[in-house]
């Protein structure tokens, strides 16, 4: 027996099984996990912890696979409820003359609270109550722990529903006149205790186990099992906590907050969980054990209320807790229960907080010298910063639409932010009723194009019924901050009618609803929101100028032929008003401004319909002409705001045709004027529908875009750039320091580079000279096909930078078309494991992200000073980030409203 697998630890082993893990204290905590490991800990600084042992999560592991313990658990238990024993004073578990009860609590290496299965007061039975009774002289006391026993055992063993047992409870508490469970005496208890053993006997046809020792296996079993239970998994799934951790068993003597009103127990917070706030925050009840306090059972006090009734417990709590703190360095979230004057800590954990709590925590915790710097970066999640930067409905108004059926329905949550407005289903309808009318609008659509920009713009809200969390609503969405959910495949939309419906109810147009864009649900009425304030978010400030220190003193090896620098982060921006924003939420350049989306401005799109319509190169220069001022006034703006930072402009990359009504549209109307025999307005209609069928391609995103427009229309670009260093040439004659980069599009081969790129140059030379101004300029390339990374050799010969189009370069590298992937496979493919993340949301490090780190290292072979980043959706996200710093990038982009949660991933990916 010395050399077999050790399965249990008393909570005095915490040496022993620190050198089982080679002296790592998060191996421990996997080990033991997080509540063993911290009830080990406070045994070892002395503090008052009730005797007890864990059951390693290993011990889980290994009975999940096989369905029952493994080989010496059950002796290891058994060995270890002696020294109990010993440690009690004597103490044993079925001695009705002296009993010995405990608690049995799961606890895994990550903190899951509720997720998983606890039952107090293990060891009763009949003869052991009888025993509690002559020992404690307290009927009262030993009845209500042992119907609690029998009640906890039946639904977490059993399986048996709580009400079965609850609803008799408030039954007979209404049937006596009783509000509160204190005032149920002994005698009451017992006949509660009597039908709760008959609720056993006619669930299981069996009565309830009498043997101690039996419990104790039985419950053991059922907190294993209730790791792969429906709600551990979804809340795993949620969190990203691994599946293979298991949880620990904790069985602890059991101590007694019921025995009286010189008893309690309750729960505290260092600080306050929901502000950060440097008090004590939390509850507790007297004469009540934990789960009174925990499932809310009893009105509670506040924890400052218990100086005046119980003054040295208080003190010594106070004392205890501030220790915690210091000892573990984070806010602490601590159990307790007081037994005739005597206090007993069960539990300490870091404490679950509020995102605006956890960015407030971690900066006071380094002023006050507990923590440092980089520890308070690692602290806050990327989500975090998110929350902070978005709309958040009132949580209590939230419950309370939850509670009384107001909840509609619920699609993909797109886009963060809470959003209330008034439902309208075109574009032009929610931009008129929201500018014309200064109306809170929801825009409604089955899906959005790129002409719905501008409503989208207007709106509070966006909610689709198809799309997932990269269509267009949802990529747009986050680039502007506008809240969305997407997909909500219950609400059938009636454009025709203007009405949506769903479970059973029907909202016209002007009917008021509610989005929330963190959890993807939708409300049937108004919820209050409150919106943060970035610029007032001092502690957010001041720990997002910490991140930035660490990205730009993390300087990178240099290998493999890629540049030392740190991970900067720039942002997506097609608007002065875009790159404003973008500035002051910390983006130090522009990664990408889309100069198509400037084309669909109302007085400007009849404009680019004039250019596609026309038959001569002259009349498609004239009409460009008339664009060009826009487009010049456009990127005058960008460069004013950005004094001082690069700002990288992609010339024109979708077809033609997105400029067009659809074809389908075009069809319809040219008929119906035929039909009426109407000739205004006819000729033009069908002059363009003839070149929206000569434009219409049945794959185009693989066909007359890009780089390949630019060489069969060269005029667009020309205008393009002509616009763009004119624009440059005038701001630096003021002062402001330009710094533009012009991308080109969807390059596949260096030859495409060859034919455009130096008409583009001529062009940019010209215009400084003709302005008498000389700047700083480069020309790179757009790398979104697999055949570009691959000969990204090639192409550096000719581009000075690289930006990483991730999204396309993801649709092509897997051959997914995105929109149809998401609505019809690539869920159930993140769902069965088929794919570890939907590829769109998290960069696909094996494909995708090899193709990145190979095109960078080829390119950088030829033009070792190449500038390289990304610019698709992935520029967001904290893992695809990480990835991209691994990669030696220089920068990502995003959209400005993800910036702030872009620069603490980096300076995560840096302290990684």
């Amino acid at each position: 027996m010395a050399n077999a697998k050790r399965w249990v630890y008393l909570f005095t082993d915490v040496k022993e099984a620190e050198s089982y893990v080679n002296e790592d204290w998060e191996k421990v905590r996997g080990l033991l996990g997080g509540k063993g490991a911290n009830l080990a800990e406070m045994t070892r600084l002395g503090l008052p912890v009730p005797p007890g042992f864990t059951v390693t999560t290993e011990g889980c592991n290994a009975y999940s696979a096989a369905g029952a313990f493994p080989e010496g658990m059950w002796e290891q238990m058994l060995e270890a409820l002696g020294v109990l024993t010993q440690q009690t004073g004597g103490k044993k578990l079925g001695d009705p003359k002296n009993p010995l009860l405990v608690s049995c609590r799961s606890g895994a290496k990550f903190s899951m609270p509720g997720m998983m299965d606890t039952v107090l007061n293990v060891g009763l039975n009949d003869e052991t109550a009888e025993g509690m009774v002559q020992l404690t002289k307290n009927p009262r006391f030993v009845y209500d722990s042992y119907r609690r026993l029998v009640e906890m055992f039946g639904t977490v063993v059993f399986e048996i529903p709580d009400e079965a047992f609850h609803d008799y409870l408030k039954e007979y508490k209404g049937q006596k006149g009783y509000k509160s469970d204190t005032e149920m005496s002994a005698d009451d208890w017992k006949v509660i205790l009597a039908y709760y053993k008959d609720v056993v006997k006619k669930h299981k046809n069996f009565d309830f186990p009498q043997d101690p020792y039996q419990q104790v296996k039985l419950v053991s079993e059922a907190v294993f099992k209730s790791w792969n239970g429906k709600r551990a998994i979804d809340y795993r799934r949620a969190t990203n906590i691994p599946d293979d951790l298991g949880t620990a068993v904790n069985i602890v003597t059991m101590v007694f907050g019921n025995m009286g009103d010189d008893s309690g127990t309750g729960v505290v917070f260092t600080r306050n969980p929901a502000t950060g706030e440097n008090v004590l925050y939390g509850d507790y009840l007297l004469n009540a054990q934990g789960e009174d306090v925990v499932a809310g059972i009893r009105n509670t006090s506040k924890i400052a209320n218990l100086i005046k009734e119980l003054p040295e417990s208080a003190k010594q709590l106070d004392e205890i807790i501030k220790k915690l703190e210091k000892h573990f360095k984070d806010m602490q979230d601590v159990e307790f229960t007081i037994e005739r004057n005597r206090l007993y800590m069960l539990q300490t954990r870091n404490g679950k907080r509020t995102s605006q709590a956890a960015v407030r925590v971690a900066v006071d915790m380094v002023d006050e010298g507990l923590i440092s710097k980089e520890e308070a970066l690692r602290r806050v999640r990327p989500e975090d910063i998110d929350a902070l930067l978005h709309p958040q409905f009132d949580l209590e108004e939230k419950k309370k639409a939850q509670a009384n059926g107001s909840l509609l329905a619920k699609g993909v949550n797109a886009s963060p932010g809470a959003a209330v407005g008034q439902i309208y289903f075109s574009a032009d309808k929610a931009e008129q009723m929201a500018k014309e009318h200064k109306q809170k609008v929801i825009m409604v659509r089955p899906f959005t194009k790129p002409d719905d920009v501008h409503g989208m713009l207007a709106a509070e809200g966006v909610l689709t019924s198809e799309g997932g969390a990269t269509s267009h609503a949802a990529v747009v969405a986050r680039q502007f901050g506008v809240c969305c959910v997407v997909g909500a495949e219950a609400i059938k939309i009636d454009l025709e009618k203007k009405t949506m419906t769903a479970g059973g109810k029907t909202l016209k147009e002007g009917d008021w609803i509610s989005v929330d864009g963190n959890t993807g649900e939708v409300f049937v009425r108004p919820i209050p929101t409150k919106v943060p304030d970035f610029d007032k978010q001092g502690d957010l400030l001041t720990l997002l100028n910490w991140a930035d220190e660490i990205s730009a003193s993390n300087v990178r090896s240099g290998e493999n032929n890629t540049p030392k620098c740190g991970l900067m982060v720039w942002a997506n921006a097609d608007s002065p008003l875009d790159a404003k924003r973008a500035r002051a939420y910390g983006a130090k350049g522009i990664g990408l401004c889309r100069t198509e989306h400037m084309f669909f401005a109302p007085e400007r799109l009849p404009i680019v319909q004039k250019m596609i319509l026309a038959k001569t190169s002259a009349e498609r220069i004239a009409a460009l002409d008339e664009l060009l001022p826009f487009q010049r006034n456009d990127f005058t703006g960008l460069f004013e705001e950005m004094d001082g930072l690069a700002v990288i402009i992609r010339l024109i990359d979708p077809p033609l045709h997105e400029f067009l009504p659809h074809l389908e549209k075009l069809i319809e109307e040219v008929a119906t004027l035929k039909a009426k025999g109407e000739t205004k307005g006819l000729i033009e209609k069908e002059a363009m529908l003839a070149n929206a069928k000569r434009l219409h391609e049945q794959n185009p995103m693989m066909g007359l875009r890009g780089v390949r427009l630019s060489i069969v229309m060269p005029e667009i670009v020309q205008m393009q750039v002509k616009a763009i260093f004119e624009a440059a040439a005038d701001c630096a004659k003021k002062g402001i320091k330009v710094f533009p980069e012009i991308m080109i599009p969807l390059t596949g081969h260096v030859n495409e580079l060859k034919v455009i790129q130096p008409k583009l140059e001529d062009i940019a030379s010209a215009v400084m000279k003709t302005k008498g101004v000389k700047f700083a300029y480069k020309f790179g390339s757009m790398i979104e096909i697999p055949r570009a990374a691959l000969t990204a050799g090639e192409i550096a010969s000719l581009a000075e930078f690289f930006s990483f189009g991730t999204n396309d370069l993801t649709q092509m590298t897997f051959g997914y078309s995105r929109d149809d992937a998401e609505a019809s496979f690539l869920l159930e493919y993140v769902e069965r494991g088929i794919l570890p993340k939907n590829p769109f949301q998290t960069l696909d490090n094996d494909g995708v992200g090899r193709l990145i780190r190979l095109a960078a290292v080829e390119g950088h072979k030829v033009r070792p000073e190449l500038e390289v980043g990304i610019c698709g959706e992935h520029g967001g996200d904290p893992e695809s980030i990480k990835l991209c710093f691994d990669a030696g990038l220089n920068y990502v982009s995003c959209s400005p409203f993800r910036v702030p949660v872009a620069r603490l991933a980096a300076a995560h990916a840096a302290l990684k």
